[in-house]
């Protein structure tokens, strides 16, 4: 049955979907009109505001004798002989317990903790690592201190002494290294 005043062929939503089209060609060219060419090149050549990074879920691995997970108070407890793997941060840790909190996204290590990244080394009795932050605060034993090593660049070339010579013959002397203790030359 075809109503008056309808095209045949047409349905009602296929007219309306046409008429839409039409009404935001209209719009976008009326808008275009009123900004002016000028105004259009100026809106187009406005920088545009750096978006921030989408933060992707990368894996923190946590093998354990126990573990317990409390979802309510966002906190993941591991005892016994702990090992952390977290790859994003090249960082793997040992320690007698670990505890995660999620909500606050902080991981705190105990027990004769070992902490080893991108190559530096950590060994204290309570380690706390920001994971947000990147940082971390190492604690002792009563009457102990913690141990750091890092990997620090040298620029400075070794010398090769010839076999003969040195302590153990062939092997790199010590490079020479300016230092506020050795005696300068008159």
């Amino acid at each position: 049955m075809t109503m008056v005043g309808q095209p045949v062929g047409r349905t009602r939503s296929s007219q309306r979907a046409a008429a839409k089209r039409a009404r935001r060609a209209m719009g976008a060219s009326l808008m275009a009109a009123a900004m002016g060419i000028g105004q259009v090149s100026q809106a187009i050549a406005q920088p545009v505001p750096p978006t921030q990074p989408v933060p992707v879920r990368q894996p923190m691995t946590v093998i354990s004798d126990v573990q317990e997970a409390n979802s309510i108070a966002g906190i993941v407890t591991a005892r016994g002989n702990v090992q952390v793997d977290y790859p994003a941060r090249m960082l793997k840790a040992t320690a007698a317990q670990a505890q995660y909190f999620s909500n606050e996204r902080r991981l705190v290590m105990s027990g004769d903790v070992f902490v080893l990244q991108d190559g530096n080394s950590l060994r204290a009795e309570t380690v706390t690592y920001y994971v947000d932050e990147g940082r971390s605060i190492a604690l002792p034993l009563p009457n102990r201190q913690v141990e750091s090593v890092y990997l620090v660049l040298d620029t400075t070339t070794p010398t090769v002494l010839p076999s003969s010579s040195g302590p153990a013959g062939g092997l790199p002397a010590a490079p020479a290294v300016p230092s506020l203790f050795a005696p300068t030359a008159p």
